[in-house]
């Protein structure tokens, strides 16, 4: 594992939790020595706090939100790879919900080609997409716009919520969290996240490696009930264990 790529995973253990050396030590697979260089480093960057033993994260720490084209780019290949099998749960005759994202675009994508199929969404990107799709039947969820991922949000869209059922439940998200949920940079991204979660049947969390164990945003979507993650079958074993441990998450990955 890269320098940048082992200071990232553990800011985002110790954003989660405190952690000590020892189980920084087992979760990334490297000795002791070079944990305690890394903290050494990450709290001369202002970027966590070191305690007796290990480290905990700086209260209100965040990173800066990416813009809509650098989502595009970033992992395109298990963005779509993560489509393809997401699209595999999807039957003609459903109701589903896509949430905002590249990745919930990316799964409009594949089903154009369904009959009888009821999309109810809030991602303008997958608009674009199945607007012409002759078996697709399309709701908008109004509201305000947010131009960073093309969506909208706030109490529009979930009085819109409020008032709908649906079968399944696309969600992305900008990190997802063993044991917390679902990571967001705002308060009414969140909070859609979770009237979504109250209307759906089925609840499926569709997150690129990067985004697995990932806690750099302030706000929460709990994840309370059965639910299923899927994944790039490239994922870190590590990354995958806390959410095998968990009964309620199934695990999913695509190659």
């Amino acid at each position: 594992m890269k320098v940048a790529d082992r200071h990232r995973a553990i800011l985002d253990l110790v954003l989660t939790r405190e952690a000590n050396v020892e189980q920084l030590c087992s979760a990334l697979g490297v000795s002791e020595a070079t944990i305690r260089r890394d903290l050494a480093t990450l709290a001369q960057q202002r970027r966590l706090v070191r305690t007796y033993g290990g480290a905990t994260a700086l209260v209100g720490a965040h990173e800066p939100e990416a813009s809509l084209e650098e989502r595009k780019a970033a992992q395109r290949d298990q963005k779509e790879a993560i489509a393809h099998a997401a699209a595999a749960h999807v039957q003609d005759g459903d109701t589903v919900i896509l949430d905002g994202g590249t990745t919930c675009a990316a799964l409009a994508r594949r089903l154009a080609g369904h009959r009888d199929l009821h999309v109810v969404t809030n991602n303008l990107l997958a608009v674009m997409t199945l607007a012409s799709a002759p078996g697709v039947r399309l709701t908008l969820i109004g509201g305000d716009l947010r131009s960073s991922s093309m969506s909208t949000l706030g109490p529009l869209a979930e009085l819109v919520l409020s008032r709908l059922s649906v079968d399944k439940a696309f969600l992305g998200a900008d990190g997802v969290v063993a044991g917390f949920g679902l990571c967001e940079a705002s308060a009414q991204q969140a909070a859609l996240k979770d009237c979504i979660v109250r209307r759906a049947a089925q609840i499926f969390v569709l997150a690129d490696t990067d985004k697995l164990g990932r806690a750099r945003q302030q706000h929460w979507t709990p994840l309370e009930r059965a639910w299923r993650l899927i994944t790039s079958a490239g994922a870190e074993p590590a990354r995958l264990e806390p959410f095998r441990a968990l009964e309620q998450v199934t695990v999913e990955t695509a190659d």
